[in-house]
């Protein structure tokens, strides 16, 4: 692990997003409540913020946190779900893998709770989007 013992504490947040391609039958059913196992996003949001809250022993080398809040959220598309994670704290360390691992596992949970009506949904594009705080200060991806 880096030594992060000799840094300052900084406000950190990050922020991610991907999303899952599907038929227009299981965005349908989704957004119906309609899908086989149940409540699709509550599901994948509850996932989603237990998985941030566990980034440090999934990820090799990755710090453990006090997360001060996960938020995960869902946007329809015209053939998709968009996950949005938003990660934050107060700490030595920044929380970039914690809202991808948010967004992966939210992203993975939808797969899981309509894969009996669609198993060719694609997950795609998983990526930082912004992040603040830290030595490195703010950063944004490319529009």
């Amino acid at each position: 692990m880096v030594d992060v013992g000799g840094k300052a504490a900084t406000e950190r947040r990050a922020v991610a997003s991907g999303r899952i391609t599907m038929s227009p039958e299981v965005l349908a059913a989704i957004r119906a409540g309609n899908a086989p196992k149940g409540d699709v996003l509550s599901a994948a949001r509850i996932a989603g913020i237990m998985a941030a809250k566990r980034t440090g022993e999934l990820i090799p080398l990755c710090h453990p946190l006090g997360l001060e809040a996960v938020n995960v959220d869902f946007a329809y598309e015209s053939d998709a779900i968009r996950v949005t994670a938003t990660a934050s704290l107060t700490g030595k360390t920044g929380v970039e893998m914690e809202a991808m691992t948010a967004v992966s596992v939210a992203l993975l949970t939808i797969y899981d709770m309509a894969k009996a009506l669609d198993k060719g949904m694609v997950i795609e594009g998983v990526r930082l989007v912004a992040k603040s705080g830290g030595k490195s200060g703010d950063w944004k991806a490319p529009a």
